[in-house]
């Protein structure tokens, strides 16, 4: 398996991230990225330069970026993990490995590794289990696929925490997609909670007695956490939660929680789409974030 010359799909937040890390790493030669931002009008020269400070060779094309890849991650929204899979599909490299971090449901990744591997490379999914900026390229990931096992000890010699789970493509992302579920449940409801509580000035009467009955989580920290993320990340937390609903209907069952944290995670995002939460510092309480909703709903 060689993995001297990496390239990133999508080159947002998680791309940037694995860029920087990655191109350090012992015996890459060279990193590369490619985005639709780079060919956007609008974006293409603030994104470029950022590639070029960074040391990333910002490619013109997905045909260029596959041509020059032996190691491919897509880090994509995941509404379009499959249809990016299946454009790069048709300029991969036979024998290059594609990871897959995106969050997206056990069907939606084995369509992806059709694709890919009936172009002659090496499918290998990732179950991405935490947030990654406090993590970097060490954020834990799970990894299934037939050259999991191997591609996990490759980016365990460079300090990422990969582990491989299983060798049948569906299990890390089953894996992810179910804690997923949890996960951005419970901000869902955080947030619903929170700004109803704070709608009836019941706060101080609510919260305590979460802690109460959960002492090991500061609900004060987490709700801002929670609110602060999911403004900033809501339109991708809705399509990742959508994808949850996925794997949750293949398992057969009616996905009517996923759905509605979907609905939510949504709602937030046109919420800040719209400027409700323009100007809040990066560290506001979650009471700032409330009080603009409350105001929102105020004004209709």
């Amino acid at each position: 398996m060689t993995l001297n010359q990496i390239g990133l799909i999508g080159y947002g937040e998680v791309g940037k991230i694995f860029c920087a890390g990655l191109k350090i790493q012992p015996g890459v030669n060279a990193v590369a990225a490619w985005d639709l931002k780079f060919a956007s009008a609008s974006t293409r020269d603030a994104e470029r330069y950022h590639a070029s400070a960074a040391g990333v060779q910002a490619c013109a094309s997905m045909q260029a970026l596959c041509e020059a890849s032996t190691l491919i991650l897509c880090a994509v929204t995941a509404s379009n993990t499959l249809s990016v899979a299946q454009e790069a599909a048709l300029h991969i490299r036979p024998g290059s490995v594609f990871l897959d971090l995106n969050s997206a449901s056990p069907g939606t990744k084995q369509q992806c590794a059709v694709a890919i591997e009936a172009a002659g490379a090496h499918y290998v999914e990732a179950g991405v289990m935490t947030s990654v900026p406090p993590y970097g390229i060490k954020v834990p990931m799970l990894l299934g696929g037939a050259k999991a096992a191997e591609l996990a000890s490759a980016l365990g010699a460079w300090g990422l925490d990969a582990k491989h789970v299983s060798d049948t493509l569906g299990i890390a992302s089953a894996i992810k997609m179910s804690r997923s579920v949890m996960i951005k449940g419970l901000e869902a409801l955080v947030i619903e909670s929170y700004a109803t509580a704070r709608a009836y000035g019941v706060e101080n009467h609510v919260l305590p007695t979460l802690q109460e009955t959960f002492p090991s989580i500061d609900w004060q920290k987490q709700g801002a956490y929670f609110f602060s993320r999911v403004v900033q990340h809501g339109k991708r937390r809705a399509e990742e939660m959508r994808e949850s609903a996925h794997t949750v209907r293949e398992a057969g069952f009616e996905p009517l929680m996923a759905t509605a944290i979907a609905a939510k995670h949504q709602w937030v995002a046109d919420q800040a789409a719209q400027g409700v939460f323009e100007g809040l510092a990066k560290d506001a309480r979650w009471q700032d974030y409330a009080d603009r909703l409350i105001a929102k709903a105020a004004a209709f």
